[in-house]
């Protein structure tokens, strides 16, 4: 593959796992890439438009790829590179205009005659408006912000008493993540899968499609894992997704990738959903099966080249099936998490691919990407591919954090994963419900009582160690371990994958990095405290924050009398939003935060009588 004699110097307005991939191809190409520093002390805000553009720049760059995320499908942001002289690695900012807006989007699909979801997609915008379109649409229905994607805002709504709450946080989430507020409502489609249609367009119009992804394992609208071809998909559905694809794609004056997503119900029915005006986070598992590199194919379109080949020439091969990890606790709701990553250990082997943003060493703060690595497997058939990316994850270790490694493993077993039958909602369905509960095996108790050196000393009897282990959302948990076996285990447990670090030990359990540390001696006070903060028996209790982030609403007053179960502050970390509940009828006493606070894991936020 030759590189462009246009670009040669190509800034990525991006960090993390997509500004290592691009990185790559560029190397390939022979292009040099420069990818801003976004997280030490000058650190670029590659929200900021005017910045962005100005640091490209300053680099003497010939052309700027966005990755996904951020800027990526910000019309105004292609302007100012193009404006700047720098090359956009994209599709022109009216593509991105025209599509970006879901209520424009889904009517200009209704005018080609491609099916919509019936919903509402008009100006009104006030709650009386979208209160009556919700009830002209039937229940259950979703809101979804109409300058949006990737998941961020949307609601799911079952009754008309929810309407109103869901609009207003719908709206708040919308207005920060795309400063547009405006929303659109759909009827909300139970069970069906989703599949979408790979898109590459050049300057001539001169376009292809490399085939479907199904996308259909999720949680909160966020793709957990994605695979391709689609094992719901038969020949004639598939041209009729691809063709209403192509169409989406000539009518806007498409350029560059894209993706245009869809639901598929059980009768075979289509309906459109958004097109993606960008890179897709799971673009590998199409490349596995077509052998293309979707990023040097940007490039190269970017620098005026044709696409070089027709629909003929896209002959997909074998089945990719890739999986996101994530920092984040799946056993606690899947909130976001952080710490310094102690051990790494990637899989690999015949068919297995993996793009990381991270390293041994990084810290992963509430600033960081939730999305840490793909984890991709490719095989002749389905079967071989889910049996390779089965046992990737079990190669794959990460110690120091936590990660939704443990709930992959899990995932990749599970009968709608093995028999190809997922649906959206079906992660909802069978996780935690169907889920085995962490279990500390004796063996790593061992293990942390042997790296921890912990000496305890009895009168007449063997050498004691009393560790704690942190159990995530089942709280601490604490065990007695006998220092001779312990140190005994040194041979018996060298499996087990661990790294100390000062007074912690971190032990891969089934996935799950594990930190194990000395119990405090016992004391009646803290014994107390645990309780409350456990629901148990009345009296005051703290509400913690559960996660690193932002303030971003507080709804109760202090003295105010509150329902389990009703909203006290809603914090936002990495993009999401997680709404801490009284766990327990009461009245607030104190309140320790304001909108805007920046807060740590465990930091209380309110007190809690009654």
């Amino acid at each position: 593959m030759v590189a462009s004699t246009v670009i040669r110097r190509l800034f990525i307005a991006n960090r993390g796992e997509i500004a290592n991939r691009i990185r790559r191809t560029c190397a390939t190409l022979g292009i040099a890439a420069i990818v801003p520093d976004t997280d030490g002390p000058e650190a670029l805000d590659l929200l900021d438009i005017a910045a962005v553009v100005e640091a490209a720049r300053a680099t003497e760059a010939d052309a700027l790829h966005p990755g996904f995320g951020f800027l990526a499908e910000n019309p105004d942001f292609a302007e100012a590179v193009a404006g700047a002289g720098i090359r956009w690695i994209g599709p022109p900012p009216a593509a991105i205009r025209a599509m970006g807006d879901k209520a424009a989007a889904r009517q200009l699909a209704k005018r080609l005659g491609i099916p919509t979801i019936p919903g509402y997609d008009g100006d009104g915008q006030d709650d009386a408006a979208l209160s009556r379109a919700a009830r002209r649409i039937g229940y259950p229905i979703l809101v979804k912000p109409a300058a949006g994607g990737g998941g961020k805002g949307m609601r799911t709504v079952r009754a008309p008493a929810n309407l109103k709450a869901a609009l207003a946080a719908a709206r708040r989430e919308a207005r920060a993540s795309f400063g547009d507020d405006r929303l659109i409502l759909e009827r909300l489609l139970e069970g069906p899968r989703h599949v979408e249609v790979q898109l590459l367009f050049d300057a001539r119009g001169t376009g292809v499609h490399l085939g479907e992804r199904d996308c259909s394992i999720q949680r909160r609208h966020q793709k957990v894992l994605e695979e391709t071809p689609s094992p719901a998909v038969r020949t004639a559905t598939r041209r009729q997704l691809t063709e209403a694809a192509m169409t989406l794609g000539r009518a806007v004056g498409y350029v560059s990738a894209g993706t245009c997503e869809f639901l598929l119900d059980d009768r075979g029915d289509v309906f459109f959903l958004e097109m993606n005006t960008r890179l897709q986070v799971e673009h590998p598992v199409t490349e596995l099966v077509t052998g293309r590199d979707l990023v040097a194919d940007q490039i190269r379109i970017a620098a005026g080249e044709p696409i070089g080949f027709t629909q003929r020439d896209v002959r997909p091969r074998g089945h990719a099936i890739e999986v996101r990890l994530y920092a984040e606790d799946a056993e606690a709701g899947f909130l976001p998490a952080t710490g310094r990553i102690l051990a790494l250990r990637w899989p690999s082997g015949d068919g297995i691919r993996v793009d990381a943003g991270i390293a041994e060493g990084d810290e992963v703060t509430g600033r960081f990407d939730p999305m840490l690595a793909k984890i991709v497997a490719y095989g002749s058939d389905r079967r071989e591919a889910l049996a390779r990316l089965t046992a990737a994850l079990d190669e794959t270790v990460v110690l120091g954090l936590t990660t939704n490694l443990r709930f992959l493993r899990w995932l990749v077993r599970q009968w709608a994963v093995t028999r190809g039958d997922a649906r959206i909602d079906t992660l909802d369905a069978i996780w935690p419900a169907d889920a085995p509960p962490l279990a500390i095996p004796d063996g790593a108790w061992a293990e942390a009582a042997r790296r921890l050196d912990a000496g305890g000393w009895r009168l007449n009897g063997p050498a004691i160690a009393r560790l704690v282990a942190d159990g995530g959302a089942d709280g601490d948990e604490e065990r007695s371990v006998g220092v001779t076996e312990a140190r005994a285990s040194n041979v018996a447990e060298r499996h087990l994958a661990a790294v100390r670090d000062a007074d912690t030990v971190h032990v891969d359990v089934d996935g799950r990095s594990i930190a194990f540390r000395a119990a405090s001696p016992p004391d009646v006070d803290r014994a107390a405290r645990a309780a409350a903060a456990h629901g148990h028996g009345t009296g005051s209790m703290d509400l913690a924050a559960p996660m690193p982030g932002a303030v971003l609403a507080v709804h109760a007053a202090v003295g105010a009398e509150v329902a389990a179960g009703d909203p006290v502050v809603t914090l936002e970390a990495m993009k999401m939003e997680h709404v801490v509940a009284a766990p327990r009828p009461g009245r607030i006493t104190d309140l320790r935060v304001r909108p805007g606070d920046q807060v740590t894991r465990g930091q209380v936020l309110a007190a809690l009588e009654g």
